[in-house]
């Protein structure tokens, strides 16, 4: 006779609090952290049951301090949560408020344009003669900290560029390209690895492993040409394809980044449940 209304946006709430805990603990480490703290909560449990004084008091100090602790121990999964949640629909709301002028937008749209197709057609070239390759599309998520591990060029880009700077003889060409706004950023950049080995295929080398760890840790789309083969791959979301032509590739990099809406794409925070499963 006491429910409310507001009682249904409350239980709403948690449940997608607890859904969404659910999803981050399934698809991070996490969830072999919360086992170790279900064992310390059970020993606990025990110990209190029992009358172990010493443990008693130890596990209970553990425990008051849990919270510092928990904020340590997940601090890869509360950043890549907090990450998704920043490119949520809200916080597209209110960069809409502050968004720059039409005109503006539509110069941007067609620099990047340009940029796609110098890379389109920089990676085709270098399939072709088999040149390893790692380019980084930066999106809503700023990449200042792998910046910070290359050299800054801020170039117009262009194929020959492109090439030169992956030419195996080259100083910058075992790191990775960034591509800000549509220029050619920095390049000789380091990337992390991706964490779940068991999920990727035996045979895709550290470039791929690479790009799923940077598709990972941010919402970036990630282009990587295969120095064995020559084969182009995409990476997104921690999941990556493979076997692009010409023709895909830009059809491709043209519907993740040019007019998109970042609160649509599939990293998104209240995105499904399922594990992406990488691509054998």
């Amino acid at each position: 006779m006491n429910f409310r209304f507001v009682d249904v946006i409350d239980i709403l709430l948690v449940t997608i609090v607890i859904y969404n805990a659910i999803k981050l603990m399934r698809e991070t480490r996490a969830g072999q952290l919360v086992k170790g703290i279900i064992v310390v909560l059970c020993v606990w449990i025990l110990a209190t049951t029992a009358h172990l004084y010493m443990t008693t008091t130890l596990l209970t100090f553990v425990i008051q301090y849990g919270l510092v602790c928990l904020v340590v121990l997940f601090q890869p999964e509360l950043r890549s949560a907090l990450e998704k949640m920043g490119r949520g629909k809200v916080s597209g709301g209110l960069r809409s408020i502050f968004s720059v002028r039409a005109s503006e937008e539509e110069e941007q749209q067609e620099q990047l344009r340009r940029g796609i197709l110098a890379v389109v057609e920089a990676c085709d070239g270098m399939s072709r003669t088999k040149t390893g390759a790692l380019i980084v599309f930066e999106r809503a998520t700023k990449l200042g900290d792998i910046v910070d591990t290359g050299t800054v060029i801020e170039a117009v880009p262009s194929v020959p560029i492109i090439c030169n700077v992956f030419f195996n003889k080259a100083p910058l060409h075992d790191g990775a390209m960034v591509m800000r706004d549509g220029m050619l950023y920095a390049a000789g950049c380091i990337l992390p690895l991706t964490k779940r080995n068991n999920d990727v295929a035996i045979e895709l080398g550290t470039r791929h492993r690479a790009a799923i760890g940077m598709s990972e840790n941010s919402d970036a789309v990630v282009v990587v040409v295969s120095e064995e083969t020559g084969q182009i791959s995409i990476a997104l979301g921690g999941t990556i394809t493979r076997n692009y032509t010409r023709e895909s590739l830009q059809n491709e990099l043209n519907n993740l980044l040019l007019n998109q809406d970042t609160s649509k794409n599939k990293s998104t925070f209240f995105a499904s449940i399922r594990r992406p499963k990488n691509e054998k």
